[in-house]
């Protein structure tokens, strides 16, 4: 990835495959790869900005463009999202993920890997989402996250996602694993609670991580600290 640093590579534009660590949101990592650049090379300012938001309880690939290269990150944004992760069946959150404890329990006794499977592909092809509430999406002026913690009812549009494929990969107890490969603007909590739905039941999102964006694949990326301590052996 850093095969000739410099402050005028990193200038021009350089596409950064980064793997966000757990806890760590999106911001944190950008101003960690800024700040390092900043310091590195001893430049006062320095264009750095990410191709995706991945919420902190999510782990994997962030596209981080620096310098001219974050005119493209709308681009980034845009091309096909891949995901791994866990759903837990049988209750509910308020984030749909473990950010929020569970508020609603549902029987799980009836659900099998066969119904797992048909019900998954009722979800592949053009499908309505609505997003979650607790998402930084705004609603009349105000984060919709920002609400719905003060408490506030709030309800946000459905919007249409192209999901091409979610495959159900493991199955154990309550806890079943999956793959999605999705359009931008496809939120894998939701889908995880509409799942639980669809399954007569009820169903969160205990775990995700992104592995691909387009072609650039998480294989490829380094965690922020890796990828600070090879800019400054690069630099020295």
């Amino acid at each position: 990835m850093l095969t000739d640093p410099s402050a005028q590579l990193f200038l021009d534009g350089q596409v950064l495959l980064i793997d966000k660590p757990l806890q760590w949101t999106s911001f944190d990592a950008v101003n960690k790869i800024r700040y390092a650049i900043r310091k590195t090379f001893s430049l006062k300012k320095i264009k750095v900005g990410h191709a995706g938001t991945l919420d902190p309880l999510a782990t994997g690939l962030l596209i981080i463009c620096t310098g001219r290269e974050t005119k493209n990150i709308v681009r980034y944004m845009g091309q096909e999202k891949e995901y791994t992760g866990t759903i837990h069946l049988g209750s509910t959150t308020p984030s749909y993920d473990l950010e929020t404890k569970p508020d609603r329990h549902f029987p799980t006794e009836h659900i099998d890997h066969a119904l797992l499977t048909k019900t998954a592909r009722l979800f592949e092809g053009e499908i309505e989402q609505r997003p979650p509430i607790f998402s930084a999406i705004k609603k009349e002026g105000k984060k919709a996250y920002e609400a719905a913690r003060a408490g506030e009812e709030i309800v946000l549009n459905a919007r249409s996602i192209h999901i091409r494929e979610f495959s159900i990969t493991a199955f154990k107890g309550s806890e079943v694993q999956f793959k999605v490969r999705c359009s931008k603007g496809t939120y894998i909590r939701s889908l995880a609670h509409d799942f639980g739905k669809a399954l007569q039941s009820g169903a969160h999102l205990s775990s995700l991580r992104r592995t691909a964006i387009g072609n650039f694949k998480v294989e490829d990326a380094l965690v922020p600290d890796a990828f600070v301590e090879k800019l400054v052996k690069g630099n020295t």
